[in-house]
């Protein structure tokens, strides 16, 4: 099980519990109609992560599940 830690790394963001409160705050609320990976905030590399590892539900996908949630304000 990866940690929202480990995702904000894994996306090359700071991964500090503040810094990801920060980041979820700058971003929030997320549009319904917007998939997470096609945010306007996420760099080409983020965005195919996010949508690879979403589509695939590989190992990342419930931690990202839990950040689309958060960013939606859930």
């Amino acid at each position: 099980m990866h940690t929202m830690s480990a995702l904000f790394e894994q996306l090359g963001l700071p991964s500090d519990p503040t810094a990801i409160e920060a980041f979820i705050d700058a971003h929030r609320p997320l549009d319904t109609a917007t998939r997470l990976y096609q945010a306007p905030f996420w760099n080409k590399a983020q965005r195919a992560f996010l949508r690879d590892e979403i589509l695939e539900d590989a190992d990342w996908a419930l931690i990202i599940d839990e950040l689309d949630a958060e960013l939606r304000g859930h």
